[in-house]
């Protein structure tokens, strides 16, 4: 079969093919970019599998290309990269590998291109074609990667067990790849990872995690989070997550299925937002529910302070991931601690102070909270969450309105710590910090303006002793 699409007739691929007709060597493009060529999604990354040594013609091709061609050379692989402007180009020699039940990391050798192939990871990603100029163009699908796309289902090119025992990441590359194309895991290859998750043990944190990030990435990130648990991987790679499953009856009382809610949340907020740490934000916001649950016969469940609870967890998740430990877990910690509040407003009468409170702890970051909190509205009763989203649009209004008047987002009070010892001729003591907090705090609550000269007076009023 010859592929028609306009963008196999690439300058770069003929070049490619070119320089390994004077090396004589077959080379072809294969896995992601024949993927997603199919798929009609746009990619600038390109694997190119050659039968003999991938890294000679790398070297021939950056030549060809000239200044603008960036080599790296991986001796230790037999892998080279070439960048060349906004495309990326992998070259491998075809290689056929061997694992041992220890380790992810398999034993290498040369192959052929059928070998090669057989290693891949899923139908879809095992298509080729080939540059060499008397098959250009010519597809090799010897494992029905095609029809499999057609159908929308992901399978792996043999037996299943072996794919996912030899590399567990697999598993995760499965679900991802499932929930990034909206595709369906096969009945076989489902399975296979459900026998064979304990494996997932010797794949590093690190890797875990780029894989939960690319998941998250997707349009709806609750398909590769729903499958992550039917398969029983979640309860593996992410307990505290798990822990948020089920319901719990007293008293002919129940609460919601905590799970479910969290990945519609999650689902809401990616309808809004690419934000990949907002998105995480959703995923986390109610992860100290578990753990702050308690039943109050006249109340019926509760999960009282579950936000703060929350919060404190976040560091010790991320650390224990190996997730970023910087202002990112800061971000989402703040995001979980937060998340209630403007839900709060909702509920009580919006005081100014209650506005301009909540904009200055979210800072910058207010309108992510705001994104989060509306997609936390998730109520099956449609007029509760019609009468929950007017009245957070009058709470975004007083934000608005505050905000232009008062200047709150992010302020420091307008007389500082050095100011107050100059005034007052103190030197650095507690009273500095209390006296800069009691002007926070009138600004705050609207006892003074958000000014220089009124927040001075303030400070002498209430140093004076008259407050």
């Amino acid at each position: 079969m010859k592929v028609l699409f306009p963008e196999i007739e690439n300058k770069t691929l003929h070049l490619i093919g070119e320089e390994a007709d004077k090396l004589g060597l077959e080379c072809y493009v294969i896995g992601g970019w024949v993927r997603d060529l199919f798929l009609h999604r746009g990619s600038k990354d390109i694997d190119v599998v050659v039968v003999g040594s991938g890294i000679s013609l790398a070297e021939q091709v950056a030549a060809r290309l000239g200044k603008h061609a960036h080599l790296s050379v991986f001796k230790t692989y037999g892998t080279a990269q070439v960048k060349n402007r906004d495309l990326e180009l992998e070259f491998v020699g075809a290689r056929r590998e061997s694992y041992r039940h220890e380790s992810r990391n398999p034993i290498v050798e040369d192959g052929t291109l059928e070998e090669d192939q057989n290693r891949r990871d899923f139908t879809i990603n095992a298509l080729a074609i080939c540059l060499n100029k008397d098959r250009y163009g010519e597809l090799l699908d010897p494992f029905g990667g095609i029809q499999d796309m057609n159908e929308g289902v992901i399978r792996t090119p043999l037996d299943p067990d072996i794919t996912f025992s030899d590399d567990p990441l697999r598993m995760m590359r499965a679900i991802r790849f499932a929930s990034q194309l909206g595709f369906y895991l096969d009945r076989e290859t489902f399975d296979a990872i459900e026998r064979n998750r304990e494996r997932i043990h010797i794949i590093t944190k690190e890797r875990i995690v780029d894989e939960l990030n690319k998941i998250m990435g997707s349009r709806k990130p609750s398909v590769g989070l729903y499958l992550l648990d039917k398969t029983g991987l979640l309860s593996l790679i992410f307990p505290e997550l798990s822990a948020l499953k089920g319901i719990e009856t007293k008293e002919g009382r129940g609460h919601k299925d905590v799970f479910v809610h969290t990945l519609q949340v999650v689902d809401n907020v990616a309808e809004k937002s690419d934000n990949l740490w907002l998105r995480w934000a959703a995923l986390l916001h109610d992860i100290g529910k578990p753990r702050s649950k308690a039943w109050d016969p006249k109340m019926g469940w509760t999960f009282r302070n579950h936000n703060y609870i929350g919060a404190k967890m976040i560091p010790g998740i991320f650390k224990r991931m190996k997730m970023p430990q910087n202002e990112k877990m800061d971000y989402i910690r703040k995001m979980v601690d937060l998340h209630m509040r403007p839900i709060n407003l909702i509920e009580d009468i919006v005081t100014d102070s209650a506005v301009r409170r909540l904009l200055f702890e979210a800072g910058n970051d207010i309108d992510d909270l705001m994104i989060l909190c509306n997609a936390d509205i998730t109520s099956r009763n449609e007029e509760k969450v019609e009468r929950f989203h007017k009245n957070f649009e009058l709470v975004k209004q007083k934000m608005v309105e505050l905000e232009e008047r008062d200047r709150i987002r992010n302020f420091q009070p307008p007389v500082d710590g050095i100011e107050i010892m100059e005034l007052l001729h103190l030197e650095p003591c507690a009273l500095v910090g209390e006296l800069k907090s009691k002007i926070k705090d009138a600004i705050l609550d609207g006892v003074i303006p958000n000014e220089h000269d009124a927040a001075k007076e303030y400070l002498l009023f209430i140093y004076r002793g008259n407050a």
